[in-house]
């Protein structure tokens, strides 16, 4: 694997991260957020990553790492509050909050977070390797 292929997977990762972390403060943002209908309240968002193998043999892979696929709507319940004096309220007087766990996405913060100064740490060190070569072949 040349030191190049490794900084496009670290590349790779960070970009994937960059969308997750994304995503997880658009969860964050939204968590008191209240509709009229559970069809229009929001739903947290997670990030799909699909592997990426492309030229793959069995010597050497010219391009593989991570993608991000798609952006999908949890399926969890979205609650329902009973608040007759909200504008938002239905007939009956119910409002349907967001269904982000502020717990879940905070965890998830975190992961993301040390996954991404990993992908970091990784292409720091291919530079440096890289221009240690380059010290090494001028001298």
């Amino acid at each position: 694997m040349s030191l190049s292929n490794i900084l496009n997977l670290a590349g790779g990762a960070l970009n994937a991260q960059t969308v997750r972390l994304n995503t997880i403060a658009s969860n964050l943002a939204n968590v008191e957020t209240v509709a009229g209908s559970a069809e229009k309240a929001y739903r947290a968002k997670r990030p799909v990553f699909s592997t990426v193998l492309e030229d793959a043999n069995s010597e050497l892979q010219s391009a593989y790492g991570v993608k991000v696929d798609q952006i999908s709507e949890t399926h969890a319940v979205n609650q329902q509050i009973f608040d007759p004096q909200n504008p938002l309220a239905d007939a009956e007087g119910y409002v349907y909050r967001s269904n982000v766990n502020p717990l879940e996405e905070m965890t998830d913060m975190l992961d993301a977070a040390r996954t991404y100064e990993s992908a970091l740490a990784t292409a720091s060190t291919a530079r440096e390797l890289m221009m240690r070569t380059i010290d090494m072949n001028t001298k």
